[in-house]
């Protein structure tokens, strides 16, 4: 039985496009009014009772050993132990979030990253302690187990974990090798918290002078801003150039980490008898490894509606040569800034056809203390949301006033919903819902708030922008992340296959990938081939970033159910899909899917973002051409 710390999930779409963005000046946390801020006292009130719940929280985990050898004993002392570890649960969830949502405010403390490391350990001695659990409990015939499931109603919050244990019964070694594999468990965080520190804590953001003589800091947020407002090629080039430069000069130490990240995956595939890596990754999930080799295939070989848009989008700014670093450059001049409170009745607004009890949740969720809105120096880059059950869901943005700043918003706040009605609707055993369907929410929030922008505007110029915004998200959600996908799965390939990995491979790798997805008309820059060396889902996630292009492919037919069709229908596939949001944990998330009407072994789910994006490419050109 293992602890459930809280996921952070990481959205950081469109890497490669530079979606971080920022003010132009980085503000001091003390300056910035309490409203814009977490309110963490809803948590702890203070450190002395952050100290005290961890302290309970290692006594109950010694009472939780003490049962070892106990649990053949009857169904009741099953259930005292799966209770005792919601407990442990929710008190690490409590523990673990305060500390490190403390430290997302001002990564630069050491005194709190200790702390971080002291709840880190305290779980890699749980989790060795208690190796014995899952051996012991599949020492129970299958037969008595079903038959204490069925007579004891207390233990039905726990039937899916059980049965799916039982489902990857040889993937669970006996207790001495589990035990052994739990010795391991702080050693493989390793390698990506030597990548965060050294992609976070240590780095030193180049200086860069315009050309219009002002100085600035290449920060990621201001690296998004000056590639999505600097309508000078010549300042983005070298934008662009200071920051992934920065990225090369420590290029072979970051392959040496994602190396250690590859060699790691396959060490703990083959303990526990997979093939692949990939097997092991998506064995929790119950997903079909042909979904997600199928996925690779069809957006490589789809590419073609996405080397057209860069195409239109080259000829329309006039450029000679198109790099990647003018891909966020709007192709017209629409330089609206997007204030914070003007925007959230907007975001309100556009969730109507998921009904009002959705829109009085959200308007719960901007009330105040769960939104950490702009960013100061300190703090970490990027946005999520995280839940914490029995408190509420907290937020992480780095706002600066940007429409892709106002999606990324939608984009977090349809997480939040999504944990606040799983946590409201699930025992605690059951609530955590898999990061398979995480996406679904946030990325349908996105496409109901371009769909009210839509519908609202009036300017042809913002209509060009929406559109490329919406072309843009399929981009960076779809094709980047299948990109990403692809990338993760030729790496951990040549460990399996016992080929080194070094910063020329996977350059080489990533320079391939880049011409299959871009094709001609843009420019290959060498220094793109080092972006893997940035991306924090191959530290932190790996294989996770495919979830977000079989989200987005699940989103987009449940967006159309939603909203076409008749009142009847639409009613019927909103409930649907509140009924999913509800369902947390609770079952395999591509059974939870179907229920939603989506079958993602079905390769057609995905082809129909591949039409999607042909008839908004289509779409853009008609109206670049009126202009």
């Amino acid at each position: 039985m293992k602890i459930r710390v809280l996921i952070i999930t990481l959205i950081i779409l469109m890497l490669t496009m530079g979606l971080l963005v920022a003010k132009p000046e980085t503000l001091v946390r003390s300056e910035i009014e309490d409203k814009y801020k977490w309110d963490l006292s809803d948590v702890y009130e203070n450190w002395d009772q952050w100290e005290a719940e961890l302290a309970e929280l290692e006594t109950k985990m010694d009472e939780y050993a003490a049962l070892k050898g106990t649990l053949a004993s009857g169904p009741e002392v099953l259930l005292k132990a799966f209770k005792l570890g919601d407990e442990l649960g929710m008190l690490a969830d409590r523990v673990y979030s305060y500390v490190s949502m403390t430290r997302d405010t001002d990564t630069r403390v050491n005194e709190v990253s200790a702390k971080l490391q002291r709840v880190q350990i305290l779980f890699s001695r749980f989790g060795t302690a208690t190796a014995w659990f899952d051996p012991e409990m599949l020492q129970i015939p299958w037969e008595t187990m079903e038959g204490w499931l069925d007579g004891e109603k207390e233990l039905q919050p726990y039937r899916h974990g059980i049965e799916d244990l039982y489902r990857q019964q040889a993937h669970v070694l006996d207790e001495q090798g589990e035990e052994l594999l739990s010795y391991f468990s702080a050693f493989s965080r390793t390698p990506r918290s030597i990548q965060s520190e050294l992609s976070t804590s240590d780095i030193e953001f180049p200086d860069l002078v315009l050309s219009d003589g002002e100085e600035v800091t290449v920060t990621p947020g201001q690296y998004g801003l000056i590639l999505s407002t600097n309508r000078n090629q010549d300042d983005r080039r070298a934008a662009f150039e200071a920051r992934n430069g920065l990225y090369n000069e420590t290029v072979n130490t970051y392959a040496a980490i994602y190396n250690g990240i590859c060699q790691r995956d396959w060490a703990y595939a083959q303990a526990r008898k997979y093939n692949s890596c990939l097997e092991a990754s998506l064995e929790s999930d119950n997903v079909p490894t042909d979904v997600y080799r199928n996925l690779v295939k069809m957006v490589k070989e789809g590419a073609g509606p996405l080397q057209r848009y860069h195409s239109a989008r080259k000829q329309a700014l006039g450029l000679d040569e198109y790099h990647l670093y003018d891909s966020s450059i709007p192709v017209v001049e629409f330089d609206k800034r997007y204030e914070y409170d003007e925007v959230v009745p907007d975001v309100i607004a556009s969730v109507a056809p998921l009904g009002s009890d959705y829109q009085e949740k959200l308007k719960q969720a901007f009330a105040g203390g769960w939104v950490d809105v702009y960013e100061n120096e300190g703090k970490r880059g990027g946005a999520y949301s995280g839940g914490v059950y029995g408190v509420h869901p907290y937020m992480l943005l780095n706002f600066s006033d940007t429409m892709d700043d106002v999606f990324t918003l939608a984009h977090e706040m349809g997480h939040t919903l999504h944990t606040m009605y799983s946590n409201e609707n699930q025992p605690y055993a059951t609530s955590s819902y898999t990061l398979f369907v995480a996406e679904v929410s946030s990325t349908l929030a996105e496409a109901l708030l371009l769909d009210y922008w839509l519908e609202k505007a009036t300017d042809p110029k913002e209509k060009i922008t929406l559109l490329s915004h919406a072309i843009d998200n399929i981009a960076g959600t779809f094709y980047t992340q299948v990109m990403f996908a692809d990338f993760e799965l030729q790496a951990h390939e040549l460990v399996e296959q016992g080929q080194p990995i070094t910063a020329e491979v996977l350059n080489g790798i990533y320079a391939q990938l880049l011409t299959d997805y871009y094709g001609e008309d843009v420019y290959h820059d060498e220094l793109y081939d080092i972006t893997w060396t940035r991306i924090p889902h191959f530290y932190f996630y790996p294989y996770y970033v495919y979830q977000y292009a079989t989200c987005f492919a699940s989103s987009a037919k449940i967006f159309e159910e939603i909203t076409t069709g008749w009142k009847l229908s639409r009613n019927k596939a909103t409930n649907s899909y509140l009924e999913l949001l509800k369902s947390g944990g609770n079952d395999y998330p591509m059974e939870q899917l179907k229920k939603a009407d989506v079958d993602l072994t079905q390769t057609g789910t995905f082809q129909a973002v591949i039409d999607r994006l042909d008839k908004l490419v289509s779409q853009f050109e008609a109206e670049v051409a009126k202009l």
